[in-house]
């Protein structure tokens, strides 16, 4: 596009006038270029659906991360449930999951296979072209304070440093969350520092955890308008 004005005043009116009209026209290209990588993301669904059986478990996850953050959820845990819900809801992930396993024996099976598949269905789901690729959120209930950092970065890693103060909650035990974000990790590909900072009350160290993780999921999946179909990484690849 070209602009073209003539000033009685002098060249620098003429180029001053030029610099805002071209000022307005990139504000405008560049929300018209946001809107349309939005449009991509709907159109496209970053969507995947995962179905993973074992002798000890059964399970099926599907997953829509460009969600309004809807939980259809069966695992036969209600407190895991609960966390579920968070994620979903603050990480604006629709997710349905069928969990099936052999709860006889005890959770651990189920939860330690419940976070793999959900890795998987994340991996599967994101193009990892034009992400963030990092995100991060602290997040306070009452007298507990989290942290969550993670990177998309191709690399499974995690850190995770939780000072659970009871040994279960609802009939929970809760050590098997360090199984669930393993397992998570290890098949969506993510480097996943988990810190509870502060708090006594071992349902809000909890809780908080799992909604900074999806406060963290939202910021890291979201598509960057400065650099749309450009993996994130100086390697070229992740």
């Amino acid at each position: 596009m070209f602009f073209y004005f003539s000033s009685p005043a002098g060249g620098w009116e003429t180029r001053y006038w030029l610099a805002m009209a071209l000022k307005a026209y990139n504000a405008r290209a560049i929300q018209t270029f946001q809107d349309r990588l939005m449009s991509i993301s709907s159109e496209q669904g970053r969507q995947a659906a995962v179905e993973r059986n074992t002798k000890e478990t059964q399970i099926k996850v599907s997953v829509n991360l460009d969600g309004s953050g809807v939980l259809k959820c069966q695992t036969g845990l209600p407190f895991l449930d609960h966390m579920l819900d968070q994620i979903a809801r603050h990480g604006l992930i629709d997710m349905d999951i069928v969990a099936n396993g052999d709860l006889e024996i005890d959770a651990h099976h189920t939860v330690e296979d419940l976070g793999i598949t959900l890795g998987m269905a994340f991996n599967k789901a994101l193009d990892r072209k034009g992400i963030r690729r990092y995100g991060h959120a602290y997040v306070p209930l009452d007298e507990a304070l989290s942290r969550v950092v993670i990177d998309f970065s191709g690399r499974p890693g995690l850190e995770f440093h939780v000072p659970f103060t009871r040994a279960s909650v609802g009939g929970f035990d809760v050590d098997l969350f360090h199984e669930f974000f393993q397992g998570f990790v290890n098949h969506a590909l993510v480097t996943l520092h988990v810190d509870n900072l502060r708090g006594h009350n071992t349902h809000h160290q909890i809780e908080t955890v799992f909604k900074a993780f999806g406060r963290a999921l939202r910021m890291a999946m979201e598509i960057d308008p400065r650099s749309a179909n450009v993996v994130p990484s100086t390697k070229g690849c992740l």
